[in-house]
Parts: structure tokens; sequence; C-alpha cells
């Protein structure tokens, strides 16, 4: 019965330890890395670096020749 499963993700290395990902837990290889994934996430490991936000001042030069 095992031979008539469909495979509908492909099998990848875990992001957090690398073994093979498992369908249940995809990408991740068990709940545990999956776990580990969600708190980098709410602690702010992952951060998208960026350089500093310009204001309307230094965007729009024409408001101040009036």
């Amino acid at each position: 019965m095992a031979d008539n499963v469909v495979r509908l993700k492909p099998t990848r290395p875990c992001p957090i330890c690398g073994k093979p990902s498992s369908q249940q837990h995809h990408p991740f290889c068990s709940g545990r890395c999956a776990d580990i994934d969600l708190n980098r996430w709410l602690s702010g490991a992952y951060v998208i670096p960026a350089g500093p936000a310009e204001t309307d001042a230094e965007t729009d030069p024409d408001d101040d020749e009036v």
C-alpha cells in the first residue's frame, strides 16, 4: 500500500539541521525544527537589512520654492 503514495513535495534538506525533510513538516524534517524556525521569526533573528528612511523634505524639494 505504501507504493501508492503520491509525493506532492520534493524531499529537500531541512533549512535548520540539513536532514531530509518530511512530508508532514515540509520543508522541515520535524516539528522541532519548525518550532526553531518559528522562534527565530518571532524573536527578530530574521531581519531584512534596510537603509535609513527618507523624509518628505528630501524626496520633494519643490515644496520649499513658494
